[in-house]
């Protein structure tokens, strides 16, 4: 089995991955700015570092994972000029701005529920933090790399490459280039540099968010909160940053600025970066009336979709591709998924039911292979950079098994004790503690579902077979169809 590698977004290779401190990892992921609903892009994000917190759990790390709370300083356009987004909503719907925080702060919470995420180790917020932000201005100001202009203060981006710094070397931007586009934007007249970013901004009279400082009233700017949470929890350099492509330029640039310039050490050892959501080949935007809620989804009310997906058919449709590798949604592809996803169900609720049976026959060694190399290449993708992909493909290859020896087409004895226990055990790990996904449970319970499954077997054995043709299409009315085997009678999802 191959050793983790990560693609670093800094040096843009892959990396066997080491931890600064051995068995431990530091992992920060930038989480949501909590002024509207949660949006499927922030989704395939946080999924993402769902898995890897996960995996590198299960591989024997203690992982201290932590995903912030925007809950202040993002202005308008991802700039240092306008309103702060909270601020603007909450003039909007007539609310403090923490109830519009606290509300979207709930139904982001509530999703990643759906989706069966694990919470973050620890989840802090901007609003918690303005000392230690307010301490951190202080610390570049007086190193030179921070000035204060009218109120409001701005890291000095001359100075730091003076300092033989690169501004720019995580996005890949080239600072003249950056130059002519910033050139013609408005409320550049305060900064010695247009590529200057406020770090601290004053804060004008109808602004809702504000407040003292030594500058006088204001707000800490968007990339400080970042620098500062992981920092205080995580160290002055930690393993893991992660978040979504949009954020590598400016606000993960600012940060490795902010964080080299405070400490005077890199910030972060890996980078890493989800890629965006298409739908039907155009990118995912309201202004295109293509984006949708995981609401929308789930209840299937939006006018781009057939039908109604459940949190984990979206949970393995992500899945089914890399995480750097581009999503695009539509209705085919996400039938696709719940076809997929209910043969891997089916395949998790027997796979639990099965045991091991001793019988008189001889090991087929090709099998027993074939299972042991799936097993070993599940791991294999997993090490490749996160390659759910290929990972899922592995547990189909699995399943095939599982569902074998389920209809007593293969003896367990077949492929020995320990490879079978190793099949079983793999499958199910693999599924729910690796990848996070979970069998969604029929609105009856399986006490109720196995009466009837008893039923059935007496009606037929009675030849009662209106009854026998009742129970079935009550089965096929709740997704299910029963399954009528030699051996055995059961259920399963349709897929």
């Amino acid at each position: 089995m191959q050793n983790l590698k990560i693609y670093n977004t800094l040096t843009r290779q892959k990396e066997t991955f080491e931890s600064i401190t051995p068995n431990h990892v530091g992992m920060y992921v930038c989480g949501p700015t909590v002024y509207n609903y949660v949006h499927l892009g922030n989704v395939r994000t946080f999924m993402t570092f769902d898995v890897l917190y996960r995996y590198l759990t299960h591989i024997g790390y203690k992982v201290r994972y932590v995903r912030n709370i925007t809950d202040v300083g993002h202005l308008v356009g991802d700039g240092d000029e306008g309103e702060d987004k909270i601020g603007k909503m909450a003039k909007l719907e007539k609310l403090e701005p923490m109830e519009i925080v606290q509300r979207y702060t709930n139904d982001f919470h509530t999703v990643l529920e759906q989706f069966n995420f694990l919470p973050p180790s620890i989840e802090p917020t901007a609003t918690g933090h303005l000392i230690e932000q307010i301490e951190a201005v202080k610390t570049l100001i007086e190193k030179g790399l921070a000035y204060e202009a009218n109120g409001s203060v701005y890291f000095d981006i001359n100075k730091y490459n003076a300092e033989g710094n690169e501004y720019g070397k995580l996005s890949g931007r080239i600072i003249e280039d950056l130059l002519n586009e910033t050139r013609e934007l408005d409320g550049q007249a305060e900064k010695r540099n247009p590529l200057d970013f406020a770090i601290w901004k004053k804060a004008s009279p109808e602004h809702i968010m504000q407040w003292k400082s030594p500058w006088g009233m204001g707000f800490p700017g968007w990339h400080l909160e970042c620098t500062c949470m992981s920092a205080k929890y995580l160290g002055a350099t930690f393993d893991i940053h992660g978040g979504g492509m949009d954020l590598k330029f400016p606000h993960h640039e600012c940060e490795i600025a902010q964080g080299v310039g405070i400490t005077g050490k890199e910030p972060v050892k890996y980078w890493m970066h989800s890629n965006m959501l298409t739908v039907n080949g155009q990118k995912m935007s309201k202004s295109l009336g293509n984006s949708f809620l995981p609401s929308e989804l789930f209840t299937g009310s939006h006018a781009l979709l057939d039908q109604a997906f459940s949190p984990m058919t979206v949970r393995f449709f992500m899945l089914q591709s890399q995480y750097r590798g581009t999503l695009d949604f539509s209705n085919d592809a996400l039938k696709a998924a719940q076809k997929g996803f209910k043969r891997l169900t089916n395949g998790l609720r027997v796979a639990k039911t099965l045991s091991f049976e001793q019988t008189e026959v001889a090991i087929d060694e090709k099998k027993k292979q074939d299972i042991e190399k799936s097993i070993v290449a599940f791991y294999d993708a997993m090490n490749d950079d996160m390659n759910t992909a290929v990972a899922i493909a592995q547990l189909f290859n699995l399943l095939k098994y599982v569902n074998m020896i389920y209809m007593n087409q293969l003896p367990t004895a077949v492929i020995g004790e320990e490879t079978f226990k190793e099949l079983k055990t793999k499958f199910v790990l693999f599924i729910e503690e690796i990848l996070g996904l979970k069998e969604e449970k029929a609105e009856n319970s399986e006490v109720v579902l196995n009466g009837m499954l008893n039923l059935y077997r007496e009606y037929k054995a009675n030849q009662q077979y209106d009854k026998v043709d009742e129970i079935r299409t009550y089965f096929k009315a709740n997704g299910m169809a029963i399954k009528d085997m030699k051996h055995r009678i059961d259920w399963a999802w349709e897929e």
